[in-house]
């Protein structure tokens, strides 16, 4: 199921949540003409709804949904105009199994409350455990400003279809030298050339947040929040029992506003771990898997999957298919005699093109610092 972007800056506020609705249903396959979208605003208008019901009423009627994708276009409609998360069915589980990917562009819904408190955080439980997160006070804050400073020339980049004037490109500049030719009556002592641009390259973060990564979880999202601030084009996700996108959180320039919208938006913090489910439902959705393609990829966890390993192996194998690098970083990798020891984890080394140390900022700087190396 795909989710959109928000409707433009210049729209009415009030209009918004409709357009984006219409917009959103075409995106996944649902025939809806603009004059169709007209008509359900004026719907809506001429009903006056006290509730929500009456805006989905008038929805039903007037962009007329197939009968047997209701239960579809209900779940978009909540979506948008109630900010609830999405279920993504994964294979071989039932209704009450399902993951669920939550969005940081469909609204922060209130999250449940924790029914069960995983205080030790010590080994990953497959079940969940629901609550906001409480983050430390900052450390690391000089290691943070290095990163920052260096970040905007050190991470990774490539070359762009757009082409510039230069001095030592391979394609002729036609334009400038006709200009030139004008000017000097047909003579060109040079020929100006064009060079192909460079823009920096997505970044995608998967962050653990399970029981077991307990321990890092507040280091992960300070990390992370600095790399939202200096990077172009960066998504960032948390993984647990659920796969919440927290990117527009953390773009936030206020860290602890940041940290504390994320805690709102995650509710599966210190939870179990089911990585091979939560990355399966990220590559199924089109929108979150595109991000990747051509992206560095980055997954921070100890990779202590608890369920059936297929899952996670298979989504490695896709991972590594789209990215440009896939890193895997691990707070266990602190220990330099570290050997991955989890079935999957094991399974999985093939595909990842960096296995490596990811037990403080000062280890996520260097290594994520040393990927733009790599691309240069």
């Amino acid at each position: 199921m795909i989710v959109s972007e928000t409707a433009p800056d210049t729209l009415p506020r009030a209009a918004e949540p409709f357009l984006a609705f219409s917009s959103l249903l075409r995106e996944n396959a649902f025939a809806v003409a603009p004059e169709q979208t007209m008509v359900f605003v004026e719907a809506v208008g001429l009903l006056g709804p006290k509730d929500m019901a009456s805006i989905h009423r008038a929805a039903r009627a007037t962009l007329a949904p197939p009968p047997e994708r209701h239960a579809e276009f209900d779940a978009l409609f909540r979506m948008v105009f109630l900010g609830q998360s999405i279920p993504v069915p994964m294979s071989g589980e039932t209704d009450e199994e399902q993951l669920l990917v939550g969005d940081d562009e469909a609204g922060s819904g209130e999250p449940p409350e924790p029914e069960e408190i995983n205080e030790a955080g010590g080994d990953a439980t497959e079940t969940e455990s629901l609550g906001l997160r409480q983050f430390d006070g900052l450390d690391d804050i000089e290691t943070l400003r290095r990163f920052r400073r260096q970040a905007p020339e050190k991470l990774p980049w490539r070359k762009s279809y757009r082409r510039a004037p230069g001095s030592r490109g391979s394609d002729l500049n036609m334009r400038k030298a006709l200009r030139m030719a004008v000017q000097r009556d047909g003579e060109l002592i040079e020929l100006p050339r064009l060079v192909r641009q460079k823009r920096q390259r997505r970044i995608v973060l998967l962050i653990d947040i399970s029981g077991s990564m307990k321990q890092h979880t507040d280091t992960y999202l300070r990390f992370a929040h600095s790399l939202a601030q200096v990077g172009v084009r960066v998504e960032i996700f948390s993984l647990g029992t659920r796969l919440t996108r927290i990117t527009r959180a953390l773009k936030l320039r206020n860290r602890t506003q940041a940290l504390a919208m994320a805690s709102s938006l995650v509710a599966d913090w210190d939870g179990g771990t089911r990585l091979g489910d939560a990355l399966q439902a990220f590559l199924a959705i089109p929108r979150y898997a595109g991000f990747t393609r051509g992206a560095a990829v980055v997954m921070l966890s100890d990779g202590l999957e608890r369920g059936d390993p297929a899952s996670m192996i298979d989504a490695v194998d896709h991972l590594s298919r789209l990215a440009w690098k896939l890193a895997w970083l691990t707070p266990l990798a602190a220990d330099p005699e570290y050997r991955p020891e989890t079935a999957a984890l094991k399974a999985v080394l093939p595909y990842l093109d960096v296995l490596d140390n990811g037990s403080s900022i000062a280890s996520l700087c260097d290594r994520v610092l040393a990927l733009g190396k790599e691309a240069a």
